[in-house]
C-alpha cells in the first residue's frame, strides 16, 4: 500500500495519524504507583481506584475505603538518526499523576449482595514530544539559479496535557461476583509545530521554514463509558472481563496557513468528531495467598479510529484508517509479593503496532530518490517494564514505581506537494519561498521514557 502525497497534501502532516492512533485512541494512562508497578495489569484482581481503568468491576472488591494521590516524574527522551548523524533531546517533566479515591457501603443484610461502592480516579499525564532530525547535504532546493538550499534540520514540536477522570460503582455479590460500571471524561490540550531549516548553498545562511497549516492547537473534551464484571473460580483463581465503548471526541481545531490566494498568511478555526476505537478486556488472576498474587489482561480494539466527514481531510484520514490500520492488542502481566508490611511488585506490558507495513517514495543518503517498504512508519509495537516496592503503615502505605517504556519507529517528514488546480497547497513556506516534494525523507527514531511514580495513601 503506497501512501498518497494527496493524502498528507490534505490532512495537514504525518503528525495528523500519529497523534490520531497514539494520543487519542491508544494512549496509556498512569495509575497508581501500585498500578504502574503491575504493568496496569489488575482486570481480574481490582481492589482500588485504579480499577477504572481497566475494570470497573473491581471497585466491588475493595472492603475498605481508600483515598491515594500520585506524583509522577518523567523522562522522554527521543533520538532520531538521519544519514549517518544524531540528534537526542530529553523532556523531564513532575506532575500529579493520578488521585483516586473508594468509598465503601457494607450491606448490613442476610441477603447475598455484601458491598455496594463509589470510586473516582483521575490520571493525568504530559504528552509533550520533540523529534528533531539531522539535515542531508545531499538533499537540495533549487528555488532559483542564483538559490539554492540544502536541508539543515527537521523537527516535530508536541507539548500539552491528557486527562482522564473516572466515576464508576462496583458491587460484591457472595464474595464471588463482581460487577462494575464507569463513566470517563478526557480533556487534552495539544500544541504542535512542523518546522524545516535550510541552508543556503550561495552564503551558508540558514532560513526557518514552517509547513503549511502549522503550527495547530487542539482543545478537545471526549467521553466514554465502561462494563465489567469480575468471577471467582475457586478461592485462588479469578477471571474478569470488561469492555469500554468508543471514546467521543469533540475538537476544536486552529491552524496557520500561508500563501493563500486570497487571505494571504492568516489563521483558521475548525471544529472535528472522532470516534476512537471500542476496546474489550479479559483478564485473569492468581491468588496462591495473602503473600503473593499475580494478574494477565489482554486488551483488544474491536473498531478503528474514524472522523466525522466535513471535507476532504477527515475523508482522506478515514480512508487511511480503512486501509492501513490494524486492531491494537495489548498484554499487560503483573504480580505482587508481600514480606510482612513490605510489597515487592513488577509487571511488563506490551502493545501492537497499529498500522501495516507501507511504501513511501524517499529520500536516499545520497540525495536520489526511491521506493521502500516500512514495517514501522509513523508508529510501532511499545514495550514497558516496571518494578515497584511499598511499605504498609496499617492505616497509610507508601508505594514507589520505576517503569521504563521504549519504543522504535520510521519518521517520514517533508513530503508536501502543491496542487494549484485543486487548491492544495502542502509545502514548506518561509518569507514567500516555497519547499515543495513529492518523496519524504525518513529518519530512525528511538523513544525511551523512563518515569517515577510516589503514591501516598490512606485506608480507612
Amino acid at each position: 500500500m503506497s501512501i498518497s502525497a494527496a493524502f498528507f497534501a490534505q490532512a495537514q502532516d504525518v503528525s495528523a495519524i500519529r497523534n490520531s492512533i497514539d494520543v487519542y485512541s491508544n494512549s496509556p494512562m498512569t495509575g497508581s504507583a501500585k498500578f504502574n508497578a503491575m504493568g496496569g495489569s489488575n482486570g481480574a484482581l481490582g481492589g482500588d481506584a485504579s480499577s477504572l481503568l481497566t475494570n470497573p468491576a473491581g471497585l466491588g472488591v475493595a472492603i475498605s475505603g481508600e483515598v491515594n494521590a500520585t506524583l509522577s516524574i518523567t523522562s522522554n527522551k527521543n533520538t532520531s538518526s538521519f544519514a549517518g548523524s544524531s540528534y537526542g533531546y530529553n523532556i523531564n517533566k513532575g506532575d500529579l499523576g493520578n488521585i483516586g479515591g473508594i468509598m465503601t457501603f457494607q450491606l448490613m443484610t442476610e441477603r447475598a449482595w455484601k458491598f455496594i461502592n463509589v470510586g473516582v480516579n483521575f490520571s493525568n499525564q504530559s504528552i509533550e514530544n520533540y523529534v528533531e532530525t539531522p539535515g542531508n547535504s545531499n538533499i537540495i532546493y533549487d528555488f532559483d539559479e542564483n538559490n539554492s538550499s540544502s536541508l539543515g534540520r527537521h523537527a516535530y514540536d508536541r507539548y500539552g496535557n491528557l486527562s482522564k477522570t473516572s466515576v464508576g460503582v462496583g458491587a460484591n455479590y457472595n464474595n464471588n461476583v463482581y460487577i462494575g460500571a464507569g463513566l470517563n471524561f478526557f480533556n487534552l490540550t495539544m500544541d504542535q509545530s512542523d518546522t524545516a531549516s535550510f541552508t543556503s548553498l550561495q552564503n551558508g545562511s540558514s532560513e526557518l521554514f514552517s509547513k503549511q497549516n502549522t503550527p495547530y492547537y487542539e482543545r478537545s473534551s471526549g467521553f466514554s463509558a465502561s462494563l465489567g464484571v469480575i468471577g471467582k473460580l475457586s478461592p485462588n483463581f479469578r477471571l474478569g472481563a470488561s469492555l469500554e465503548t468508543p471514546t467521543f471526541w469533540d475538537i476544536d481545531r486552529s491552524y496557520n496557513f500561508y500563501n493563500d490566494p486570497v487571505y494571504g498568511d492568516d489563521y483558521a478555526v475548525e471544529n472535528r468528531k472522532l470516534t476512537t476505537p471500542l476496546k474489550a478486556t479479559v483478564s485473569a488472576a492468581f491468588v496462591a495467598s495473602k503473600s503473593f498474587s499475580m494478574n494477565i489482561d489482554y486488551t483488544l480494539g474491536l473498531t478503528r479510529p474514524k472522523y466525522k466527514e466535513y471535507g476532504p481531510a477527515e475523508s482522506e484520514l478515514n480512508d487511511f484508517f480503512k486501509d492501513n490500520y490494524k486492531n491494537v492488542s495489548e498484554v499487560r502481566v503483573g504480580a505482587e509479593y508481600r514480606v510482612k508490611q513490605i510489597r515487592v511488585r513488577g509487571g511488563y506490558s506490551y502493545a501492537s503496532n497499529p498500522l501495516d507495513a507501507l511504501t513511501i517514495s524517499r529520500f536516499n543518503n545520497d540525495g536520489s530518490v526511491g521506493d521502500e517498504s516500512y514495517g514501522n512508519l509513523i508508529l510501532n509495537d511499545r514495550n514497558a517494564l516496571s518494578f515497584g516496592l511499598g511499605y504498609d503503615f496499617k492505616s497509610f502505605y507508601i508505594d514507589a514505581t520505576y517503569q521504563n517504556i521504549s519504543t522504535k519507529y520510521s519518521n517520514p517528514f517533508m513530503q508536501g506537494t502543491v496542487d494549484p488546480a485543486n487548491n492544495i497547497e502542502a509545502g514548506y513556506y518561509s518569507s514567500n519561498k516555497l519547499i515543495s516534494s513529492d518523496s519524504y525523507a525518513v529518519s530512525d527514531v528511538k523513544n525511551n521514557r523512563n518515569n517515577f511514580f510516589l503514591t501516598f495513601g490512606w485506608k480507612f
